[in-house]
């Protein structure tokens, strides 16, 4: 494989440094550091500024959702949970999130949330340092669920994602 191909996939193996790249905000020569392939540093970073090149634009869209908090929801098995699948919030092979009075909370989005809206959520939560313990989307759903001492922060953080959801268009 060519270095140019090696960085090609270097950078598709870390999403950051991907949108990093569509977004032009990449010190080159660090980001070539940074990566663990067999080459000059320089040549390594030209590499990478080639294919920020080639990558379309990061694009940032608004979503308009409706979002909501609900509180006492849990994580249960779905053969035990006592609810039906259209009570359950979310359930995903053998789990549910359920309204049982749990002690976590779920952060529900409705509207136009899909992948890409997830995606900007999670990544978020993450660098806001809120633990996510199950999130998924369908249809025009998406749902996280979190501690629930970490509900009003998750809110916020989930409609100010959804203010500005990172568009993954890649080809």
């Amino acid at each position: 494989m060519s270095l140019a191909a090696d960085a090609r996939e270097a950078a598709r193996e870390r999403p950051f440094l991907l949108t990093a790249l569509r977004a032009s905000v990449v010190n080159y020569s660090a980001a070539a550091t940074h990566l663990d392939i067999d080459g000059d540093t320089d040549a390594i970073a030209t590499a990478l500024r080639r294919y920020a090149e080639e990558l379309p634009p990061l694009e940032i869209e608004t979503r308009d959702t409706r979002v909501t908090m609900k509180s006492g929801v849990g994580v249960a098995d779905a053969a035990d949970a006592e609810t039906t699948d259209e009570d359950a919030l979310l359930t995903l092979g053998g789990s549910a999130v359920v309204a049982d009075g749990g002690s976590q909370t779920a952060i529900v989005a409705t509207g136009e949330a899909d992948v890409d809206a997830l995606a900007t959520v999670l990544g978020r939560l993450q660098a806001s340092e809120i633990p996510v313990d199950a999130a998924a989307t369908a249809g025009d759903s998406l749902v996280v669920v979190v501690g629930r001492r970490d509900g009003v922060n998750a809110l916020r953080v989930v409609e100010a994602a959804l203010e500005a959801v990172s568009v993954a268009d890649i080809r």
